[in-house]
């Protein structure tokens, strides 16, 4: 760790009273919980705007007929990696629990 984040980790714990392993496994959390919230705010916003509830829905809809591939592949690309990125995301926080 670098020696300033290491004292100024010290510092933070003894002024917040909590040992310096539960300062940075709260900090973690925190910022995992946060990329995860805004990951999952860009999946409502796509599958709100093509009116999906995923990946899955969006194929099916494609090979049905229902979703015009040719305007929205971008879309289904992008859905998918934000799927993966927050299931990522939740296996890292289970982890932390």
């Amino acid at each position: 760790m670098i020696p300033q984040v290491r004292t100024v980790l010290e510092t933070a714990a003894e002024e917040l009273h909590i040992p310096p392993d539960d300062l940075v496994v709260r900090g973690l959390r925190s910022f995992l919980e946060r990329q995860f919230r805004e990951v999952q705010a860009e999946i409502f916003r796509i599958t709100g705007h093509y009116g999906v509830s995923g990946v899955e829905d969006m194929e099916a809809r494609y090979r049905n007929g229902t979703l015009e591939e040719a305007h929205s592949w971008r879309g289904l690309q992008h859905l998918d990696h934000l799927e993966y990125k927050r299931d990522r995301l939740s296996r890292l926080l289970e982890a932390l629990s």
